[in-house]
């Protein structure tokens, strides 16, 4: 949220002051956002803000009049969010992450480092079903040319993530993938921990995984993404048409490496890999 209102505020827009905000929160029921949706609707909002593909898309069904700024990790024109990138049409525009299109490369860092693991597993979030559908998919094509065996494992609750975690001795994972979901980017610390105690190597989209205790990391920074989130709907605010605002893509891609975590988890991380990091944590 900080993040978000950088962006609002290098717009000179200051909640308080000049705007208002009104927060909504589903707490990963997404049945809840149809209802929390048409309650902004009904308030006759000037902009929905919507950082993930599943609120963006409930936005999306429920006014074709608001401007809808959004946030996904996935290709907006294929989960259905806009007609194009360049000219989204309608009430809808935003800005793409990349990170379900680096996914190949995430797993082939992760082949790299433990490159004796042949099962996979590979964490999504079922409740989220259309970022799960892509993160799937990408993950599977990916691990054809690699030779590897992809174990999907579902997690949409913080319970059932300590579960697949302790089911995982009796599934001849060899590493794991935790794929871009708000569910598992603002669970960093569960996850990092998880890790640590079953001793499992896995890679996350988001350096805050890896800050928290986790191996690595490949994607883009979260605080990015919301910044940018504000400053499109700053863009939205002074006046600009969302169907002639092209969407944004983060092109800020960042590898983050833990060499405490690897040193305890008895890995040594090839020379290759370490020259490309971004930032490596001793």
């Amino acid at each position: 949220m900080a993040a978000f209102h950088r962006g609002l505020n290098e717009a000179a827009f200051i909640e308080g002051q000049n705007v208002a905000i009104e927060y909504r929160w589903a707490e990963n029921h997404h049945d809840r956002l149809p209802m929390l949706v048409a309650d902004l609707v009904q308030r006759k909002v000037a902009l929905i803000a919507a950082p993930d593909t599943a609120s963006a898309l409930a936005a999306k069904a429920a006014t074709t009049t608001i401007p809808i700024v959004f946030n996904t990790s996935a290709d907006p024109v294929t989960v259905g969010l806009v007609a194009s990138l360049n000219r989204p049409g309608g009430n809808v525009t935003g800005t793409t992450s990349l990170n379900t299109e680096v996914a190949s490369k995430r797993l082939e860092l992760l082949h790299e480092v433990v490159p004796k693991a042949s099962t996979i597993g590979l964490l999504v979030n079922q409740a989220n079903p259309q970022l799960a559908h892509v993160n799937i998919a990408d993950m599977q094509a990916a691990s054809h040319s690699l030779a590897l065996q992809i174990l999907v494992l579902n997690a949409s609750s913080n319970d059932e993530i300590d579960e697949v975690f302790a089911a995982l001795a009796h599934q001849g994972i060899g590493a794991l993938v935790v794929t871009p979901d708000p569910l598992f980017n603002f669970r960093s610390q569960q996850l990092a921990a998880l890790v640590l105690r079953y001793a499992l190597p896995a890679i996350s989209a988001h350096r805050e995984f890896t800050m928290a205790g986790g191996l690595f990391s490949y994607g883009t920074s979260l605080t990015d993404i919301f910044r940018q989130l504000g400053i499109y709907t700053a863009k939205i605010l002074k006046g600009e048409n969302p169907a002639e605002l092209p969407v944004s893509q983060s092109t800020k891609i960042e590898l983050i490496i833990n060499l405490r975590t690897a040193k305890l988890l008895g890995l040594s991380f090839p020379i290759a890999v370490l020259g490309r990091a971004d930032e490596v944590i001793e």
